[in-house]
């Protein structure tokens, strides 16, 4: 009966010794089962050394397959006919030497079995060693009074334990004729079992029963353990989708598996970008420029926190919001992202490179409000984007912006009129916008009432100036950083590839207001 003859619908005891979150030791793997599935395969053997097969040959925790009703039963076995004899960790040592089979070499795989079911550890756990092809190696060859065996602990069993371990260690002798039989060992595991619950009389039946009792309350504790590490799961899954798309999206991808696009009658665009980049690039590491750019930008999310605001993306050092979208905000939008704006910059006039010291960092910021439409785009990766006419004349705001200064179009003044918030702003004359033409703009420079640290601007009059004031301060920074131990290119010529202009600056020269862009 404890005989299978495939292992089709099964599961292998290994597998459920190595499930310790389905077969916790606490509550369901305790010395109980542990005896009861010993007691099971020692069952199984006695019956198969006493048939016409006589010999298993192959006995390993693989092929001691557990059934629905928690009964293990051996598989695998009488192929010794058409398959040749293999060595492994359960391969009894003198078959290790000689190829054979015999059933003191079935005693002392089962040995091995008991080790792993006992300590719920990989197959001849050792603290001694670790590689399987050395074990393998020192149980055959093995010289001296001790052969190298598996680690069992007797020094910490408990005395209920002690005659388990005691009969494992005589099924792996040296001798194969000082081990036991497999009737031996079942009449001992059998007193073993009667003796451990003081129930000598319980039949096998009972012992079955509540072992099915045992397994019953294992699995309610189960469901409700993978229900709570669902929810938490769940809700990890849920915070990471709402920092990659709006929550909005994410409510309508989980209900309807698509998000339809919309159109927004009035929204508000944020776009700033660090001023010559490459620059700073051609003087600093890969790691270096990562650690600036994720320095800079995790200061910017968590000003983003403060306002009705949605982080849109980042490609390299361009930064882009938006607000009034998805979530309609009325003239909102164009107060948060005025505000967010005022924010960045004060940050901007306090932020210090750690590989460049001294070296100011200047970002340009340009801002438009207008109609524009969103959607999600992709199946993989996918992402929320914005597209119109909007999203373009707020880059080309950007562009044609000046360092440390918050370039704002006149659509977005007209918004913040018809606010109560009183912002502060200057004139700045025509500009040249590409794909629009020529428009009045304006240079936002905070709110009346709020105090705003800013840094001061640098004007197109004294660009001249500031390119040499730069050249020296970056020849300063390289200077304090050699000084510091730190490996650096040593600077030759600060100059832009184009016109032969700084390129940190990326301004035009002009002697009037009028900014054209390139």
């Amino acid at each position: 009966p404890l005989l299978a003859t495939s292992s089709f619908s099964f599961s292998a005891i290994q597998e459920v010794l190595n499930d310790t979150i389905s077969y916790p030791d606490g509550t369901f793997m305790d010395w109980e089962f542990k005896i009861s599935v010993l007691y099971d395969i020692a069952k199984g053997m006695s019956y198969l050394h006493s048939s016409k097969t006589e010999v298993h040959g192959r006995l390993k925790s693989t092929n001691c397959v557990v059934d629905s009703r928690m009964v293990v039963k051996i598989t695998d076995f009488g192929c010794n006919s058409i398959l040749p004899p293999r060595k492994d960790l359960w391969t009894a040592p003198e078959h290790l030497r000689q190829a054979n089979i015999s059933q003191k070499g079935d005693v002392y795989s089962y040995g091995i079995i008991a080790q792993e079911i006992i300590l719920r550890r990989e197959t001849f756990y050792t603290l001694s060693c670790r590689d399987q092809n050395e074990k393998i190696f020192r149980v055959e060859n093995a010289n001296g009074v001790k052969p190298f065996r598996p680690d069992l602990f007797l020094e910490t069993a408990e005395e209920k334990e002690l005659e388990v371990y005691l009969l494992v260690k005589n099924c792996w002798e040296e001798d194969p004729e000082k081990r036991p039989d497999f009737k031996k060992i079942e009449s001992t595991l059998a007193k073993i079992f009667g003796l451990f619950h003081d129930q000598k009389s319980e039949s096998y039946m009972d012992t079955l029963i509540r072992r099915l009792q045992l397994y019953s309350r294992n699995l309610e504790h189960l469901v409700e353990e993978r229900t709570q590490l669902y929810k938490a799961e769940r809700d990890r899954a849920d915070r990471l989708n709402f920092m990659l798309l709006p929550r909005l999206v994410v409510k309508s991808l989980k209900e309807k598996g698509i998000v339809e696009p919309e159109f927004y009658e009035e929204v508000t665009i944020y776009f700033s970008d660090i001023v010559g980049f490459t620059t700073i690039c051609k003087y600093s590491t890969p790691m270096e420029v990562v650690d600036m750019l994720n320095d800079i930008y995790k200061s910017f999310d968590h000003i983003l926190d403060h306002h009705d605001v949605y982080k849109v993306e980042t490609i390299g050092d361009a930064y882009m919001v938006a607000s009034g979208l998805p979530k309609r905000n009325g003239n909102r939008h164009a107060i948060d992202i005025a505000k967010m704006a005022l924010d960045i910059l004060s940050f901007m006039g306090t932020f210090e490179l750690e590989h460049l010291p001294g070296l100011p960092i200047w970002i340009r910021i340009g801002v438009h409000s207008g109609p524009c439409a969103a959607g999600v785009v992709g199946i993989k990766m996918p992402r929320y984007c914005l597209f119109g006419d909007t999203v373009n004349t707020a880059s080309r705001m950007e562009s044609t912006g000046l360092p440390l200064r918050i370039h704002v179009s006149g659509s977005t003044i007209a918004i913040l009129k018809r606010t109560e918030c009183q912002f502060l702003y200057e004139v700045r004359g025509e500009t040249y916008l590409k794909g629009r033409g020529t428009e009045t703009t304006y240079w936002l420079t905070g709110v009346k009432g709020q105090e705003y640290n800013l840094p001061t601007p640098p004007t197109v009059e004294n660009q001249q100036r500031l390119q040499a004031e730069f050249s020296d301060m970056l020849a300063s920074s390289l200077q304090k950083r050699q000084a510091a131990g730190i490996r650096c290119r040593k600077p030759t010529r600060v100059a832009s590839y184009k016109r032969g202009t700084l390129e940190y600056l990326q301004l035009n020269t002009t002697d009037n207001e009028n900014t054209q862009a390139n």
